[in-house]
């Protein structure tokens, strides 16, 4: 044995271990779409969850990125913990497909020259010549990605043989014949083997594949070849694990964990179902036999295939088990509990009763939003950070509302018939957006009355009347909007259309008139970006108010939808004398409550 042996074998692992990780990924890059889908669609249905994971990572030659993908799915809420069971045994199968593929290192091919052509020596060359010329010399879609997979393929091959050649030269030595006749007489060393090889690697099917090369040399018996496949499993899943936890969601964790009792479970009932076969006679013929490529992959798929069969009763033990070890985060009870709770998807069968309890949330919604705006206006002028913290809070109930509005809405939709329960859906699919914006603004006027007290802060008097004047427009119309959408008013809507276009107008003139109180210096620098930010914010909530109205009038008289654009456009045109008598009379008096400072501003309208 010399160190040129060594250079050699690990240069052939350097090898093997690339070209596995080149053709995974080319696989991945040309095919992610497709896979997505397809696991996107798995139904409840265990068995097509298995065969699913099964051909997943027997395409992408790993067991570890197919369940990386499912807990990703799980965790955006695609896939439940429970749909995910399946994939899991099918990808602990589907595994063992790149260790038959390997055998072909045992092909005999004296029966016929055409035989040679599947032996990895032939193979090998093969697959890279055709990788390199798909990469370079042809530019059709996906060329390069199946160009790689088979530069992979080739690489693979060519690391296996060179660990082959590698370990045909360290067996004469006698020193690696004696440390494999230790594995044989100590199963638990070999188990321990095979779990740190394969935690290292992070790849089972690597792992078998070192094992087949090995297998070359002739030293390898089934009583010291089964404990290290059966660590394998260990080692593998653990490394899953701890990949699936990382920043993850609960049940995306807990899909590591299934991995995990799975081959656990698998690994005590293989040793015991070993134990018991060898007992009775029935592995003596084999069991000091020396074990070539094949026999490794074959007893490789015996094993994971058996258990898997054995085992698939006790998913949802498993299932139960993964929610006792990765508790659910407790969740303080919410406030608006009940609003949430009456989202049932049991009343999709009684639309008028799913709406009414849509209806409700979003009520519940605008209130609390339009709450929090008033909350936040109020550290304007006294700080509180009680106060902020309130309005934090919140925020996240009015967002938390949103989800489930949302969620329920687009659930509810397909069980609808009757055009105007369709057309009243649309709306408040329309307004819940709406709505939390209005509670978004709530949150910046917030953050603006924060950092002015940070700084110490305060606007000048001229300043503070517009928005003291602002602020009493936007609250007159945000009650327009709560008699529109809770009574379906109509004519409470038309209100919102006049007094938003004042609202544009003040905001308008407020930056002029701030612009050139900088210039003078009657304005601080650091109050600039708050001014700017608090008519920003009072701008965003005016505009939703004012989809709301349109939402209301809609549901009101449906047949505006196909025109809505139009008419309401045709209103802020002045095509409306009533609007335009409206729009006169609010400029007129909001006008009339600022200071003569505020009303020298050239962008005033005449």
């Amino acid at each position: 044995m010399s160190f040129f042996d060594l250079l050699t074998l690990f240069g052939g692992l350097a090898m093997f271990l690339y070209g596995m990780r080149l053709m995974g990924d080319g696989l991945k890059e040309s095919a992610s779409g497709a896979l997505k889908l397809a696991m996107e669609h798995v139904t409840n249905n265990p068995f097509k969850a298995f065969l699913l994971g099964f051909a997943v990572t027997a395409l992408i030659q790993s067991s570890t990125a197919t369940i990386v993908i499912t807990s990703g799915l799980v965790a955006a809420g695609i896939l439940s913990l429970h749909q995910s069971l399946g994939i899991i045994v099918g990808a602990n199968v589907g595994t063992t497909v790149t260790g038959q593929i390997i055998r072909l290192l045992d092909m005999d091919a004296s029966g016929g020259s055409w035989l040679q052509i599947f032996k990895p020596s032939s193979l090998a060359p093969i697959a890279l010549i055709i990788g390199i010329i798909l990469i370079m010399g042809t530019s059709f879609k996906n060329s390069r990605a199946i160009g790689s997979i088979a530069i992979g393929f080739g690489i693979l091959f060519s690391g296996l043989l060179n660990m082959t050649d590698a370990v045909s030269s360290l067996t004469e030595s006698g020193v690696f014949e004696r440390l494999l006749s230790g594995l044989g007489s100590n199963p638990l060393l070999g188990y321990a083997t095979g779990a740190g090889v394969a935690f290292v690697l992070q790849s089972s099917s690597a792992t078998i594949g070192i094992l087949q090369a090995f297998s070359a040399a002739g030293v390898l018996t089934f009583k010291a070849v089964y404990p290290v496949i059966i660590g394998v499993y260990l080692g593998d899943c653990v490394t899953t694990a701890i990949v699936c936890s990382i920043g993850a969601k609960v049940d995306s964790k807990r899909v590591g964990i299934v991995h995990i009792l799975f081959n656990i479970s698998k690994t005590i009932l293989i040793f015991l179902a070993v134990f018991i076969i060898h007992r009775i006679g029935l592995l003596d013929p084999i069991w000091n036999e020396k074990v070539n490529s094949g026999i490794i992959a074959n007893t490789n798929t015996l094993f994971n295939l058996c258990s898997a069969l054995a085992l698939f009763p006790l998913l949802n033990l498993y299932e139960s088990q993964s929610r006792k070890i990765v508790k659910d985060k407790p969740v303080p009870e919410n406030k608006y509990k009940d609003r949430l709770d009456g989202l049932n998807p049991a009343f999709f069968a009684t639309p008028a009763l799913a709406l009414k309890s849509c209806y409700d949330l979003l009520i519940t919604q605008f209130e609390a939003a339009r709450a929090n705006v008033g909350l936040a206006i109020t550290l304007l002028e006294d700080y509180d950070e009680k106060k902020a913290e309130e309005i934090d809070a919140e925020e996240e109930n009015i967002d938390l509302m949103t989800d489930h509005a949302s969620q329920y809405i687009v659930q509810l939709l397909p069980h609808l018939r009757e055009e105007t329960h369709i057309s009243m859906l649309d709306q408040y699919y329309r307004v819940v957006s709406e709505f939390e914006r209005i509670g978004d603004e709530a949150a910046q006027i917030k953050k603006a009355a924060e950092d002015l007290a940070q700084r110490d802060l305060e606007f000048s008097q001229i300043a503070q009347q517009e928005l003291r004047t602002l602020f009493g427009l936007i609250f007159r119309i945000l009650d327009y909007t709560d008699r529109a959408f809770r009574d379906r008013d109509i004519e409470a809507a038309y209100q919102i259309e006049p007094l938003g276009e004042v609202a544009d107008d003040l905001c308008s003139m407020f930056k002029v008139n701030h612009l050139n109180r900088m210039g003078n210096g009657m304005c601080k620098l650091y109050a600039d970006t708050n001014f700017m930010n608090l008519l920003s914010a009072s701008e965003h909530i005016v505009s939703a108010c004012s989809n709301i109205g349109e939402a209301t009038v809609i549901r009101v008289r449906p047949e505006l939808a196909t025109k809505e654009h139009n008419y309401f456009e045709s209103l802020r045109a002045g095509g409306d004398e009533s609007y335009n008598e409206a729009y006169r009379s609010a400029r007129e008096e909001y006008l009339a409550q600022l200071l003569p400072e505020s009303l020298n501003s050239d962008n005033l309208k005449k």
